[in-house]
């Protein structure tokens, strides 16, 4: 299993270059049966990072492209009358598939990002009062571009409160640019990528999870971290109970990665950021990730021994 989950992350970094931490957090997001929101500028290789990754795990992809104008029935689909028998017959909207890829998310209205929600939480949509249930295993895959751009709609927080895992792939270094700009554009690559890992693989892989360990000790810490981010006074609420069991869940995840089978305090400091942050910042905030005040109670929490 191991070297299963290394060889797909491998593959993932042939094709995003020098982004390390980066796919190993969406390969977390993902063995955590999270959905995983990726912020950043256009260009930055977030549709391909969301491609490759059902590329490497076997599973089937849909993209769908959040606009102004996309409707909740393009999202989960609709029901279409029939002449030849007068009824109606539901016709499966893209999001019936393993990996769902919502680029652009932010750009169309909330009505339609709402689409989502029951998707995301239940992995089902109802249409008409009859509840449908999505393919096993299912993944949101969300991209947003910053919210100062024009024409976006910030995410309501009850959604934000659904991605288990927000990441920023940032600009590439000079020397990883420089292979960009001289090799072959990694988008060509992907579709000369082969599955890693099968889906039953995955589903194993996930319910194994759960079984990790984690000792008292560890749980205090966790429960310092989630205190500490609701007593501080950046934010009007800290962390939920729900966001608490984000954590939880991604630091178990990350020491599966790590070849574990029990928690260290080192795996929920890992995944703290990627968890927390967009759960308490503000769209209007504008922190240096050295002056971010989710960072310092990482930095003041005491660490148990």
């Amino acid at each position: 299993m191991q070297l299963d989950l290394q060889n797909a992350a491998q593959a993932l970094n042939k094709i995003i270059l020098g982004k390390p931490e980066q796919i190993k957090l969406a390969m977390v997001c993902l063995l955590a049966k999270g959905h995983l929101l990726i912020e950043d500028l256009p260009g930055m290789g977030k549709t391909t990072l969301a491609h490759a990754l059902s590329k490497v795990l076997g599973l089937d992809f849909q993209r769908i492209q959040f606009t102004s104008d996309l409707l909740p029935g393009d999202i989960i689909g609709s029901a279409i009358y029939r002449r030849s028998d007068e009824t109606f017959k539901f016709h499966k909207g893209p999001i019936f598939t393993q990996v769902i890829l919502a680029d652009e998310v932010n750009r169309a209205t909330p009505k339609s990002q709402s689409a989502l929600l029951e998707a995301m939480e239940e992995y089902q949509v109802t249409v008409d009062g009859e509840s449908r249930k999505l393919p096993e295993p299912f993944f949101v895959i969300a991209t947003q571009n910053p919210f100062n751009q024009i024409g976006t709609y910030p995410l309501p927080e009850s959604q934000l409160d659904r991605f288990l895992i927000r990441i920023s792939l940032g600009y590439p270094a000079r020397e990883v640019e420089r292979q960009l700009f001289s090799g072959q554009d990694s988008r060509h690559l992907i579709k000369d990528l082969s599955a890693v890992i099968e889906p039953q693989a995955l589903i194993l892989m996930q319910s194994k999870v759960d079984a990790v360990k984690v000792s008292d000790r560890l749980y205090d810490y966790l429960q310092d971290l989630v205190l500490a981010s609701r007593q501080s006074n950046h934010w009007s609420h800290g962390l939920s109970p729900r966001g608490g069991l984000a954590l939880l869940k991604a630091a178990k995840a990350w020491a599966l990665m790590e070849d574990r089978d029990y928690v260290i305090p080192e795996d929920i400091q890992s995944v703290w950021l990627a968890v927390a942050e967009h759960r308490l910042l503000t769209q209007s905030s504008s922190v240096v990730r050295e002056q971010n005040p989710v960072l310092d109670i990482l930095k003041t929490t005491a660490i148990p021994r």
